[in-house]
């Protein structure tokens, strides 16, 4: 059997970046940070944000950056 994936709470996210919630539910607003919906709340998996950041991600608009 697979390792179970982790999934991280906005406020996680946020805490572990430096910014505030609000800047997290832009971003997966804008459909640049991929998020899943559980009920009323968001849940960010944890391999998605790590590509997301690697992939130098711009913050204004939660795309990629490129070139």
């Amino acid at each position: 059997m697979g390792a179970k994936p982790e999934f991280l709470t906005v406020s996680e996210v946020a805490a572990s970046l430096r910014v505030s919630d609000m800047t997290i539910y832009r971003l997966i607003a804008a459909g640049g940070l991929p998020a899943l919906k559980v009920g009323r709340s968001f849940r960010i998996p944890a391999d998605a944000l790590n590509q997301w950041l690697a992939d130098g991600s711009n913050w204004e608009t939660g795309t990629a950056r490129h070139g």
